[in-house]
């Protein structure tokens, strides 16, 4: 099955909402665990033990495994494989960007199904043009994996290049909106979903840019953030189908309960569940 046919069937079995794993230093603290590698490990697995089964997708983000070196790494492999044997799609939070024989080194390692990072889908930066990505996108295509690429975030800084005009005179269209155009040309006739997905946040306020473009929307800043669900169908509306409402905070807040952190991620779902429906 391809990305967006896995992703959709997903959705349907388990709903929408995508839960972070986000181990930086401060829920480590909250949860009594020191700022290390085995603290790490703890908490990382322990999350997913309690929140893959339930929910369709989980997104680790891969810079606060990095930043332990190797051995952070080795946890990240273990999260990756222990998330996805309980069912989950893992949507891997890389945000890598760059070119030629880089861009498909990035490919090859979170996308081959030979790496020990390989994962569902990744996050991606096309801010390099979004030619530069075509290796990840080839790859994405020849191992039925997927790719979201940045194109409205919810970070201040982001209006400076999304919202800047194309063409030698800015006479073009938004740069975002250039993105979205080619997520739109590369779903086409694609069911029940395309494999490629846009990166746009739940905090964005509202944009006239064409977010139905027949594939998945991870929508970050969702819960704790700020993001409601009334924001999401109006930022997204008849395309919030198609939305991952994406939440670390409000979820691992809860831990290191097991149950709780379980229960924290049944709340999620349950509350965005429907969220495509009139």
């Amino acid at each position: 099955m391809t990305f967006g046919a896995r992703l959709y069937a997903a959705i349907e079995e388990r709903g929408p909402f995508c839960v972070g794993i986000d181990p930086h230093a401060g829920l480590l603290h909250e949860w009594g665990l020191g700022d290390d590698v085995a603290g790490l490990e703890r908490f990382a697995l322990t999350a997913v033990d309690a929140v893959a089964p339930h929910v369709s997708v989980v997104k680790p983000q891969s810079a606060f495994f990095e930043r332990f070196g190797s051995r952070g790494v080795a946890v990240l492999e273990r999260v990756i494989a222990e998330s996805r044997a309980a069912g989950a799609l893992v949507l891997l939070d890389v945000k890598r960007g760059d070119i030629g024989s880089t861009s498909q080194a990035y490919a090859d390692a979170y996308l081959d199904p030979a790496s020990p990072l390989a994962s569902d889908a990744i996050t991606a930066s096309p801010f390099l043009g979004f030619g530069s990505i075509d290796p990840m996108i080839d790859t994405a295509r020849r191992h039925d994996a997927g790719v979201f690429v940045l194109a409205l975030t919810s970070n201040k800084e982001g209006p400076e290049v999304q919202h800047a005009r194309t063409g030698q005179s800015g006479e073009g269209g938004t740069v975002a909106g250039a993105m979205l155009a080619h997520l739109a040309h590369l779903n086409a006739d694609a069911t029940p979903l395309g494999d490629f997905g846009a990166v746009i946040g739940a905090t964005i306020g509202s944009t006239d840019e064409r977010v139905d473009f027949n594939g998945p929307v991870l929508a970050p800043g969702y819960g704790a953030q700020g993001g409601t669900v009334a924001d999401l169908r109006r930022i997204f509306g008849a395309a919030a189908r198609n939305v991952l409402p994406s939440s670390s905070r409000d979820v691992l807040a809860a831990g290191p309960d097991r149950l709780a952190l379980r229960d924290a991620a049944l709340r999620g779902n349950d509350a965005v569940a429907g969220l495509g429906e009139a």
